[in-house]
């Protein structure tokens, strides 16, 4: 969440965040509840240094004006709780609406009421000129037998499927290609080298994180809304995770980095969960919009004066990723009102999809500031000794089954095969998937 003081002394920026993000925060509310509990808090305060004096003085006293100054400070104890009701009535509406203040965009966030008004920076790749027709990944991955929707429906219901064979070997040769990539320096310093970036060469550690999060960390990570869209475990206040950097982000809650420390990256790899709410209809043929979907994700602590250059570092950790497997790609830079409300910017990349003669999100990069460290209490010590919020980062490094679908319906061939990406040959050790032999 934003800081309070900045919201006090930014208040019109703050506003224009709101409105930009289409949300619906009173901001003028917030700032007089904020009045109300600072006087509050001051009364509180007042009255509680009073009863510590009149202790004082008690302890000194005896006879008469001892009971005299009991009795006052009974009528006192009851004077305090009375405020700090009153102020906990205030703290609670205060904290509710301050949650909803959304985070303020970057400078070059282009304003914008729908994600229509995204803007498209650059497509990148060519598109492969077929001489078959051409077929969606669904009508080649069902007939080869790769993926069962009907036997995953009669188990778990709908939006679930069985991934079978070499699409299998495929996917862990995706994982293994990504965790060995964002393990090398030597790579990660050229992607940076190449984008005239200046962070860090460090390398990604590989996380396999827990598949559930509990209702505090994942409201804190911000996370948590649409709860709609989310599984909660009945009974218990733990949910499933909607996506890896949410177990991430949240890793370090309570904790304090030194700065020789940073950037701390993560590479987190898990299968992930939500409802879908509101698609109902929507990308049912296939593996376009499940329940339930792999995904390698990318998380970073960094310090505030280089999280935006992290961020697109990780941008950049994306295209290279999909330039080394030959897919025509786009990046879009996101407008206010499809960012999110934690997000500062945000950076989607579509994959072209011959099949559907579209292209489809692959990818998203969230440069989040301190945002989500405020309320996790995640900081930095600075090497001058000063404290700080964390800030931090996310982005898809994959999201398995839509990559899957891309290279399915962009290396498939007329006898209905799809081949294998160059790059990805040493891990999976074959070279085509599908009804032919290998």
């Amino acid at each position: 969440m934003l800081d309070i003081k900045f919201i006090r002394e930014h208040r019109e920026e703050v506003e224009a965040a709101v409105r930009n993000k289409n949300a619906d925060v009173d901001v003028v509310r917030l700032l007089e509840l904020d009045e109300k509990r600072r006087a509050a808090i001051g009364t509180v305060d007042t009255a509680k240094a009073r009863q510590n004096r009149i202790s004082d003085e008690i302890a000194q006293m005896s006879g008469a004006d001892r009971e005299t100054k009991i009795e006052e400070m009974r009528g006192l104890k009851e004077e305090i709780k009375q405020h700090e009701e009153e102020l906990s009535v205030i703290e609670e509406e205060y904290i509710t609406l301050l949650k909803t203040v959304p985070n303020i965009p970057a400078s070059d966030v282009p304003i914008g009421k729908t994600e229509d008004e995204n803007v498209v920076l650059k497509e990148v790749g060519e598109k492969r000129v077929f001489d078959f027709e051409v077929k969606n990944h669904w009508q080649l991955a069902e007939s080869a037998g790769l993926i069962d929707k009907k036997h995953a429906t009669t188990v778990a219901g709908s939006r679930f499927a069985y991934i079978k064979g070499d699409l299998v070997r495929l996917q862990l040769a995706i994982v293994q290609f990504v965790i060995e990539t964002l393990g090398n320096e030597m790579i990660l310093a050229r992607i940076i080298a190449d984008n005239g970036l200046t962070v860090s060469a460090k390398a990604f550690t590989p996380i396999l994180p827990p598949l559930m999060i509990k209702t505090e960390p994942y409201d804190a990570m911000d996370r948590l809304e649409p709860r709609e869209d989310r599984y909660k475990i009945e009974g218990e206040e733990l949910w499933l995770q909607g996506s890896a950097e949410h177990v991430l982000g949240s890793m370090h809650t309570d904790e304090t980095f030194e700065e020789k420390e940073l950037p701390i990256r993560y590479l987190g790899y898990a299968t992930s969960f939500r409802k879908e709410a509101g698609t109902y209809g929507k990308d049912m043929e296939g593996i376009v919009r499940m329940h339930q979907f792999d995904k390698l994700e990318m998380e970073s602590f960094s310090t505030h004066n280089q999280s935006l250059e992290e961020h697109k570092f990780m941008v950049a950790i994306q295209e290279y990723l999909m330039q080394q497997l030959q897919l025509p790609y786009r990046v879009l830079l996101k407008c206010t009102a499809d960012i999110g409300k934690p997000n500062a910017r945000g950076v989607d990349i579509d994959v072209w999809l011959p099949g559907q003669n579209a292209y489809r999100e692959t990818h998203t990069a969230d440069y989040m500031t301190d945002y989500q460290a405020r309320r996790l209490n995640t900081r930095v010590r600075r090497e001058e000794g000063s404290l700080e919020f964390v800030h931090t980062n996310d982005a898809t490094a994959f999201a398995i089954g839509r990559l899957m679908i891309a290279i399915i319906e962009n290396y498939q061939n007329a006898d209905g095969t799809v081949s294998i990406p160059e790059v990805l040959k040493e891990y999976c050790r074959i070279q085509t998937i599908g009804p032919v032999a290998r």
